[in-house]
């Protein structure tokens, strides 16, 4: 049966235990046959839920996630399309319905179960106890780069390991052989004994009448065919040749549009709207006050955008309107000073206060982050009809099942009357798992009969987000005569997810991590990599810093905090040996270096930084990677490039600043992106070290900003200690 963790233990008493009380029904079993209507054609088989098989022998794996750029489509398949032993030329993909079936509970039982070890005999009931567990969730997200390390190691590899099972089942039925006699590749099941092949097609009406097999055999990394290796990427085609649907691009018959407008302080309501000049501009059809939000439907987009512009609208009061983010920033330092030694315990370890007083001298720091937009290049946007009692939306959404049920919630209509319609993401960053302009978009629709396409404008895209939240975080280490720290003390505000984004990889005997928490009304949302963003800068600025207290470059710091990791060490080494550290570098450069464990994924970065011009230029980075194993190495190395740019956009520019309690910034003019002709040269080395596989979408970004701040330094000798750092650099000037 394998060997019991404790973990393993808790979690399949506690879920068989349900079945005892319930009764065989919270079990999987073999669902596929009752799915089929919902995603099968008439020459189409569903072997098991996640795979289907067509006359043709065409493979089609059923993702639960969005494409928003990552190549989860592609990533999805290729694990699923290996275990199936199939022919890549005829694997193909389609998005899992927003459907209760279809409830991602794979990547929901291996966030929870990890690595625990439980016996054949209560998986079924394990996967059905999860199953209601997502469902009741509505769990269809895609974000925390939880799509390969989670549903493709513990949902897509399994289904196609199982299919490949019942395929070979179903051929030994026909065959009158035993299965061990048989073998699979491309698609085929050969009997060589016999001289006999065919492809799964012809088994495939049998192999759906069993029951998936819940604890199929796994292929080993050197039994890889399609794992491991560089398959193109199945969404690219679409894109490159125009005929990807993204939301914005949705366009059905008597559709109309509508353009929105959201308070200037987040939380008023309208008092009053005042229509005069925009009632009768041409095009428009109808004004709507929803209360939080106002409406101008019309012809075309524009006409709506201009007649809203034209608008006179009242706001209610919130409290909040004389407030600036830098007030914002003494609540949360007036909070941290209540705090003190006393704030909510993150991580407590030996004795810091001891090692304080036994220390040969306390060095201290304290640092800021700004509130952050998620500035995706596809504003918001979602096309909804709603007519008969029933909801048709299409959108790009990143968890569109929890939309379909909070639809279904807001307008009082049964689940299965609303139809969710997902397309491709222009960008989502955890922007689209929010279900805000969805409900928008419905709350318009219904006052027609047609469908109604809302599109948010640039301005507000930015200031009616949910914000990567600012942060103010101090440190206090005590150091012995080496200068090598023998305590380390974090005290910081607004703790959000992951919870071990403030933990440290370093070996320090002492340690105090603590938050406090301050309230505003800036609403809070996920942001690429969430905390690991605010924390990575945070800690690796603060190491840093240590390092030139005891005279060391960054990077012989680091590596003798490390020397308890060989993983993280190696990670280090790579980084560091590519980027020639110890070189002379032209004056003004410089060289900084940083290291962050997130998601799964063990990533060192080195930036080369040049500050001879009016604001810093990357001119190259230098990154490792330890993802445990690359699934699609080109894929990989994407999303890594993707997270530094997106990362030192943010660090260079990335500020939104609040002024009478609204957001200052509105477009690209004011709250800036990275440019091509300004991105760095960017080199990655990937580690396959055979630990535990992460994640690849999310890994990248955070040690772009210290690793840039502490080039910085090396360059000039000027700490950074706020972002965005191109505004602190020009405050030097």
């Amino acid at each position: 049966m394998g060997k019991w963790t404790r973990r393993g233990f808790i979690a399949a008493g506690v879920l068989s235990g349900g079945v005892l009380a319930v009764g065989v029904g919270i079990r999987e079993g073999h669902r596929a046959p009752k799915l089929a209507g919902l995603v099968a054609d008439e020459d189409e088989t569903l072997i098991n839920v996640w795979v289907k098989l067509s006359r043709d022998n065409t493979i089609t794996a059923i993702v639960p996630h969005s494409e928003m750029g990552q190549g989860v489509f592609t990533s999805m398949a290729q694990m699923l399309a290996d275990e199936m032993d199939a022919d890549w030329e005829k694997v193909t993909f389609e998005q899992a319905p927003a459907h209760e079936a279809y409830a991602n509970y794979p990547l929901g039982r291996e966030f929870i179960m990890g690595d625990a070890t439980v016996p054949g005999f209560v998986q079924d009931s394990l996967n059905g106890g999860f199953l209601r567990i997502a469902q009741s969730m509505g769990l269809q997200i895609t974000g925390g780069s939880t799509a390969v390390r989670f549903t493709g190691m513990g949902g897509m590899r399994i289904a196609g390991a199982a299919a490949r099972e019942m395929i070979v089942k179903a051929a030994a039925k026909t065959w009158n052989v035993s299965a061990t006699e048989l073998r699979t590749e491309n698609s085929y099941v050969f009997a060589d004994s016999m001289g006999l092949s065919a492809p799964y097609s012809d088994f495939a009406l049998q192999a759906g009448k069993y029951a998936p097999p819940t604890q199929p055999k796994l292929k080993s990394p050197d039994q890889y065919t399609l794992m491991g290796t560089s398959v193109p990427r199945v969404d690219i085609p679409s894109k490159t040749d125009g005929t990807a649907e993204f939301g914005i691009d949705v366009d059905l018959p008597g559709m109309k549009y509508a353009a929105v407008m959201g308070p200037p302080v987040l939380g008023a309501m309208t008092q009053g709207v005042d229509d005069t000049y925009a009632r009768d501009m041409p095009g428009v059809i109808k004004i709507l006050d929803k209360g939080s939000f106002v409406a101008v439907v019309a012809d075309g987009y524009w006409q709506a955008e201009n007649a809203i512009r034209q608008l006179t609208v009242t706001w209610s009061e919130t409290g909040a309107e004389q407030l600036t983010h830098e007030d914002i920033f003494q609540k949360m330092r007036a909070a941290m000073d209540a705090a003190g030694d006393k704030g909510e315990k993150d991580v407590t370890v030996g004795n810091v206060q001891r090692a304080m007083a036994n220390a040969a001298r306390v060095y201290e720091a304290e640092y800021t982050v700004p509130f952050l937009a998620h500035a995706a290049m596809e504003p918001l946007n979602a096309t909804a009809w709603v007519r008969d009692g029933k909801v048709d939306l299409w959108s790009g959404l990143q968890n569109p099942l929890a939309v379909r049920d909070e639809i279904a919630a807001a307008l009082d209509v049964k689940k299965h009357d609303v139809t969710i319609h997902n397309v491709m993401l222009g960008g989502g960053f955890g922007r689209r798992s929010n279900a805000d302009y969805p409900l928008m978009a419905v709350e318009i629709a219904k006052e027609f009969t047609h469908p109604v396409k809302m599109i948010w404008s640039r301005e507000q895209d930015t200031q009616q987000d949910w914000y990567r939240p600012a942060s103010v975080s101090r440190f206090k280490a005590a150091l012995d005569a080496d200068g090598m720290p023998l305590s380390w003390d974090n005290l910081f505000t607004e703790k959000h997810d992951p919870p071990e984004a403030s933990h440290i990889p370093y070996k320090i005997d002492n340690q105090l991590i603590h938050y406090a928490n301050a309230e505003h009304h800036i609403r809070f949302g996920p942001w690429r990599s969430v905390d690991h963003t605010q924390h990575g800068f945070f800690i690796e600025s603060f190491v840093d810093e240590l390092a030139d207290q005891a005279g060391m470059d960054g990077y012989t710091y680091r590596r003798k905090l490390l020397a308890h990791s060989p993983r993280y060490t190696k990670v280090l080494d790579t980084a560091a040996e590519a980027a020639g550290w110890g070189r002379e570098v032209p004056d003004g450069r410089g060289l900084g270096i940083a290291l962050v464990d997130s998601f799964g994924t063990v990533v060192a970065q080195v930036v080369e930084v040049d500050v001879t011009g009016p604001e810093p230029r990357v001119v190259h980075v230098w990154c490792a990677a330890d993802p445990g194993y690359a699934m699609n190495p080109d894929g990989f190395i994407a999303q890594i490039e993707s997270g530094i740019i997106y990362g030192l956009t943010a660090a260079l520019y990335g500020e939104i600043t609040i002024e009478n309690g609204a957001v200052v910034q509105s477009n690209f003019h004011d709250y800036p992106m990275l440019r091509m002709d300004q991105a760095p040269e960017i080199s990655v080395e990937i580690i396959n070290s055979g630990e535990k596989v992460g994640g690849g979408g999310e890994p990248g970004t955070p040690p772009i900003a210290p690793a840039l701040a502490n080039a910085v330094f090396a360059a000039t000798g000027v700490r950074v200690r706020s972002q965005p750092i191109a505004n602190f650099m020009q405050g030097l000037s």
